[in-house]
This record gives structure tokens, sequence and C-alpha cells, in this order.
């Protein structure tokens, strides 16, 4: 099946726009629209051409604390030879529009729409747009939590395409998720898959859990629970939950529904 994914193109609204949005920021959760994708909105970061990124999350003291993400757009031939200046932080890339030459460990990589790659903590990488038109992908962030007896997990690439779905039991496959890391490797202490659900799928509880989300949609539209609320989400949105916010869905359709997800994983709470 072809794959299809939301990429934001900036600009700005008119000015006969009406000011309601769907923009909200509580204490256990955010939403941050497709509509807030303006120019205005775009920062810039050092030792990079051709570029400009959204900021969809960021560690704050008291919400969400373990990761950042940004949506990074870069123009023809534009790209970074030190995109990272941590050398703490790892990251997951994932393509949704054009096509990106990704570089490390002396190996060369092309990444089209539906490519992912995971890069541990102090890898020297390099990218850089070779197409003639506009690239955009989805940058993860997260500080390493080392553990004494467990090496730092290995850089892969991949594509979505062969990555299978898992699903969920008991719902026909109607609710499934790509896991582009092995769940069972205690060296990730982060994962960032796919969730895809079938037209008239739910997650039927409302789940509260440890672990902290990034969800951007991909694909489709959906009723999200969200803490105590019911709010609508469509492609090109970004949910943002901080540990132990409930939360449930039902996607009506018309077709499917699906979102990149960050979780943190596979480590003790820091006392």
């Amino acid at each position: 099946m072809t794959q299809s994914y939301h990429t934001p193109r900036g600009g700005l609204p008119p000015q006969t726009q009406i000011l309601t949005d769907r923009a909200m920021f509580t204490e256990a959760y955010a939403v941050i629209p497709k509509g807030t994708f303006s120019d205005i909105v775009t920062s810039s970061l050092p030792f990079w051409t051709g570029m400009r990124m959204w900021v969809i999350a960021r560690p704050l003291s008291g919400f969400a604390e373990t990761f950042s993400q940004y949506i990074v757009e870069l123009s023809p031939k534009g790209g970074s030879d030190r995109p990272e200046t941590d050398p703490e932080a790892q990251a997951v890339l994932f393509v949704v529009d054009g096509e990106v030459s990704l570089e490390f460990d002396g190996g060369t990589h092309h990444l089209t729409a539906g490519g992912y790659a995971y890069l541990p903590a102090g890898t020297q990488w390099s990218i850089r747009n070779t197409s003639g038109d506009t690239a955009t992908f989805h940058w993860v962030r997260k500080a390493y939590h080392w553990v004494e007896g467990l090496d730092a997990p290995d850089a892969f690439v991949t594509h979505e395409a062969d990555v299978p779905l898992s699903p969920m039991p008991g719902t026909e496959g109607k609710w499934a998720t790509q896991r582009f890391a092995d769940p069972e490797d205690m060296r990730h202490d982060m994962h960032v898959n796919i969730v895809t659900f079938e037209p008239g799928a739910v997650i039927p509880f409302a789940e509260t859990h440890v672990m902290e989300h990034g969800l951007y949609v991909l694909e489709g539209k959906a009723v999200y629970r969200l803490n105590q609320d019911w709010v609508e989400v469509e492609a090109g949105d970004f949910m943002w939950l901080r540990a132990f916010c409930p939360q449930a869905c039902y996607a009506g359709g018309p077709g499917r529904f699906r979102y990149l997800l960050y979780k943190d994983v596979n480590r003790h709470m820091v006392l």
C-alpha cells in the first residue's frame, strides 16, 4: 500500500482568518494543530545551510522532560556536516517528503519518504538534500541514559515498508504498530514507532503509564482522549503527553489513522 505523510509547508494565514483554533497547552498535554506551522514560528541552528525547522517538543520542567522533536525542512543542497552539537544526544530521523543523503560511519544512505535512521549518542553524521526539491524529516532527540554493562545501540537505517505491522492482541489487526527497534533490546532507552488504526478501531481503555509521548499524525483523523478531554485531531497535528496522562482513541475513518510515536523505555526512574 502506498504511504502518505503529512508535511507542513509554512506560509502565513490571511488577515481574514478567525483566531479560534484547536491549539491548547494544559498541565497534562498539549495539542499543536497543523495550522500552527507558519513561517513566523520557525527556528534555525548553527552549522546548517538551507534549513528551517519547527520545534514541536522540548524538555520542560514539570511537563514532558525527556525529549525534543523537530520538523526540519531542507532546501535543495541544504544540510549540515555538524548537525548535532551535543555528544550525549541520540537521534531518530524519519523522512516525510523528498530525499536526503545521510552519512555516518563511513557509509552513505539515501533516504526517501518513509526512510528511518537511528543514530546513537556520539555518532558523527552529516545530512544533505541532494535532490532538486524540498526535503522534510522529523528529528527526535534524547540524551542517552547510559547503564553500566550495556553498550550503546547500533546505528541502523531502514524504511517503514520493510518493517512489519505487529497487531495488538484481540484487534484483528485493526490496531497495529511498526516497531523499528527490537522491544527486547535493553540497550534502547527510547522507541520511535508508527501506530496504525483502521477505520473504526479504538484504544478501548484510558491508557495511563509512565512513558512520555509525542504523537505526530501522519495520516487520517480521529478523536483522541487526552486527560479528561476528547480532542479531534487530523494529519499534521502533534500531541504531546506528559507521564501518566490518560489517553484513548477512536478512529472514525473514512481512512486509516496513523501517527509517529515517541516514548521513553527500559530505564529506572531517576531519583
